[in-house]
């Protein structure tokens, strides 16, 4: 008789591998945002986990079309096959019912979806790791299992909804922070991921997807290098608005676009060295000489660079004036 319940419990274990232990299906026990803001209707999902480089199966979105999160025993399918049906016209809860139709493993799933219209549906298997749960909001719906309390959704939905006035992804990370503050993932901290696209399809993926694409796959406090990160993103949209200002012939915007990118960040020799040159191409030569000096001294390769420039084009001046930069 022992030998027969022995028996019987290796081979329902060995079921319960075959069927959620898959090599598309892991583990990524965790706290999710799916949301939409409402002012510019773009769209994101937003991820935090005790598990390595949980963007890769987490987070799945599209412009125009939505973002869906599916976690605890992960069915990546459900990304790709979730925005399809979106893409076809369902709503998030109608892609969501479909999804969960034929899926045996439905009851250790957890899943999230937001629509392009700010349509959300979430859910959340009676067999996943507890604390889980999760919630619903206006345009947002928050996702959490493996919790060390069971505060979290709450908390999520809390901070989304209170950081209305922030830009998407930092309202995302914002929620996600207030989540790690109730104590987050039982097991500590390793990877998230933030994921943002526009609201519309403007027939040029290349363009669209995605506008803030950040991942941390393995770090001590995940969510204090998303936020460094996202500084970095942010500071470097500033530096091409002002590479774009300059094609439209605006040296003034430029300057305020390089400033303020340099002012998040003083210590980046790169764009203290794009906006010396940029001053050198619009006839300010001393002002350029004086930065780039200063930038040498740090980085004599720099040098060597300004020198290559005249040849693709990027720096436009007479060999007297280019003398004086090289100094």
């Amino acid at each position: 008789m022992k030998n027969y319940i022995f028996l019987s419990l290796v081979i329902t274990f060995s079921q319960a591998k075959a069927q959620f232990f898959k090599k598309d299906n892991g583990l990524a026990h965790t706290f999710s945002i799916v949301a939409r803001d409402e002012k510019t209707g773009e769209i994101a999902v937003g991820v935090q986990s005790h598990w390595f480089s949980v963007g890769t199966s987490v987070s799945w979105a599209e412009a125009g079309v939505g973002a869906v999160a599916t976690q605890s025993f992960t069915n990546k399918s459900f990304g790709i096959r979730g925005l399809a049906l979106l893409k076809e016209g369902k709503t998030a809860q109608q892609a969501l019912d479909i999804l969960l139709s034929d899926d045996p493993g439905k009851e250790v799933r957890q899943v999230g979806i937001v629509d392009a219209k700010g349509n959300v549906a979430n859910f959340t298997g009676k067999n996943c790791v507890d604390f889980a749960g999760d919630l619903k909001g206006k345009t947002y719906a928050v996702q959490s299992n493996m919790m060390l309390t069971d505060e979290v959704p709450a908390a999520m939905a809390k901070s989304f909804e209170s950081n209305a006035q922030l830009p998407l992804a930092e309202r995302v990370l914002e929620a996600l922070k207030a989540a790690q503050k109730v104590g987050g993932d039982i097991r500590g901290k390793q990877s998230a991921a933030i994921l943002v696209v526009k609201g519309e399809a403007t027939g040029k993926p290349w363009d669209e997807n995605h506008l803030v694409d950040l991942r941390v796959d393995d770090h001590a406090d995940p969510l204090v290098e998303m936020e460094r990160l996202l500084k970095t993103h942010r500071a470097y949209e500033h530096m091409n608005n002002g590479d774009l200002a300059i094609e439209n012939n605006n040296m003034t915007l430029a300057m305020q676009e390089y400033g303020t990118a340099m002012k998040m960040f003083p210590k980046n020799l790169e764009m203290q060295y794009w906006t010396a040159i940029t001053l050198a191409n619009g006839g300010n030569v001393q002002k350029a000489t004086l930065m780039l000096q200063a930038i040498y001294a740090k980085e004599p390769n720099w040098r060597k660079m300004t020198k290559r420039l005249p040849k693709a084009g990027l720096l436009t001046v007479g060999e007297k004036e280019l003398a004086l930069l090289m100094k």
